[in-house]
């Protein structure tokens, strides 16, 4: 499926500015009982069009170790949203035939602005492979070994997992999977402009991720946030911008948050991402959003790692053997927060364990070793695209991990077991599929279910 282009490429570009105001205004943004607006925070910018409808976000500051660099990926960081410490972004457009000059110009003529970035169009993983499934979801329980895992207390219950997609329809879900599921209609969120409310959405890509979750994880806690169905003039119903995935990060980390600081579980899935450099600045430029950790989203991503959230986002449909129609980069088609140091980075394979051909081969653009390893995908489950149309792609991939993911977290918080050594454990444990270890088909090879829990036992063990 070719992508819609949302506007010309030529009239204009839709923008993130990263804004500086006085501390009262930065502590009123990131305060979630407050609901500050554009005019709040900018009361106009030379050569821009600011969006009164995005509201502004607040960005959290990087801070490095002393002498350390705060756009390194491989250092640990810490993130502040102290007043006199973050930043605030508001969104926009440029016209096209003075964007080089306003973006260069801009942080020169307004002494509060930090930067401006790229807003690219962000879209689901969908599969470019008509062939039929390979199994169903039965068979990726018997893979994932569900029922042992539902032996040891492992099955989500307690644990928020947030579908970033295009909304749920509960009532299909329910359908299909043959049994209730807990949706948290509290917690979930809508981005600007989108109606509807959680459970109730179109049956579409969104409700095929939340049945994936379910498959290891049938206790957890549905938060539904359909981001990718915020729209601009022309755009089509399965596309969104970045800016509004920035505004759903902020939500989230209200949520984690909230949640007591002993048992914080969040889990959050993203089938989604950038095909093209199209609606990006170059690689180099400080706008960037493919390759530059300082982009404010790839911030957000690391600071809810930090904090206690398990990220993980698909690999994406660009792999060399039968790739995507969208996929525009050249090369290291893992780009932006898919190839985030701080998340898990999923790629696909059958319930045959064989690599499917569409799922994209790292490395990665921000970190080399993308993806991190693969999980099951293209087989018969929750029928939302018709009764003999597989879950496909690297975007069913995901969520079958990350509902992996919200199933160990039932009794193995982040505070007991970080989200960085979640992921190591994952890695380490991994099935490998090739003969050198981690490998840019595999990552590490496919999840291991039974190797996370041995490995937990043994841990539990030290500690007692």
């Amino acid at each position: 499926m070719e992508s819609v282009s949302l506007q010309p490429w030529w009239c204009t570009m839709r923008v993130l500015i990263q804004l500086r105001p006085s501390p009262d205004v930065v502590a009123a943004v990131a305060d979630p009982d407050v609901t500050a607006t554009t005019t709040d925070v900018a009361d106009g910018l030379p050569g821009v069009v600011l969006d009164p409808s995005f509201t502004p976000i607040a960005v959290p500051r990087p801070i490095p170790a002393p002498g350390g660099d705060p756009l390194s990926l491989n250092q640990s960081l810490t993130f502040s949203l102290a007043a006199d410490h973050a930043s605030v972004m508001v969104r926009g457009e440029i016209s096209d035939d003075e964007l080089s000059t306003r973006v260069t110009l801009l942080p020169t003529l307004r002494n509060d602005v930090v930067g401006v970035f790229a807003d690219p169009v962000i879209e689901p993983n969908l599969t470019c492979g008509g062939d039929a499934p390979v199994g169903d979801w039965h068979d990726v329980e018997r893979l994932l070994h569900v029922a042992e895992l539902h032996a040891e207390g492992l099955d989500g219950s307690g644990v928020a997992l947030a579908v970033l997609d295009t909304g749920i329809n509960a009532a299909h879900v329910k359908r299909h999977l043959g049994r209730e599921f807990l949706l948290d209609e509290e917690r979930s969120w809508n981005p600007d402009g989108v109606t509807g409310r959680p459970g109730e959405f179109p049956v579409n890509h969104g409700t095929m991720c939340a049945f994936d979750t379910l498959i290891a994880a049938p206790g957890a806690s549905l938060i539904d946030i359909p981001v990718l169905l915020s729209q601009r003039p022309g755009g089509s119903a399965l596309d969104g911008l970045l800016s509004d995935a920035v505004a759903a990060f902020a939500h989230l980390r209200t949520v984690l948050e909230a949640q007591p600081e002993e048992s914080r579980s969040l889990v959050i899935s993203n089938s989604w991402g950038s095909f093209s450099p199209r609606w990006d600045f170059p690689v180099g430029h400080p706008g960037n959003y493919s390759d530059n950790p300082a982009h404010p989203f790839n911030l957000i991503v690391a600071s809810l790692a930090q904090a206690g959230a398990d990220v993980l986002f698909a690999a994406g449909n660009c792999g060399r053997e039968c790739k995507d129609g969208r996929c525009a980069y050249p090369d290291r088609p893992i780009a932006g927060a898919n190839s985030h140091q701080g998340v898990l980075s999923v790629g696909g394979v059958d319930t045959n364990g064989e690599r499917v051909g569409y799922s994209s081969q790292g490395p990665g653009r921000l970190s080399l070793r993308k993806p991190d390893l693969c999980s099951y995908t293209h087989f018969s489950g929750s029928k939302a695209f018709g009764d003999g149309e597989p879950d496909s792609g690297t975007s069913a991939a995901c969520p079958v991990a990350a509902g992996l993911v919200a199933a160990i977290r039932t009794r193995w918080p982040s505070s007991v077991l970080s989200p960085s050594q979640l992921r190591t454990l994952l890695r380490r444990t991994a099935d490998d599929r090739s003969d050198i270890g981690f490998d840019y088909d595999y990552g590490y090879g496919i999840v291991d279910s039974l190797g996370v829990v041995a490995s937990l036992r043994r841990r539990a063990m030290r500690v007692a």
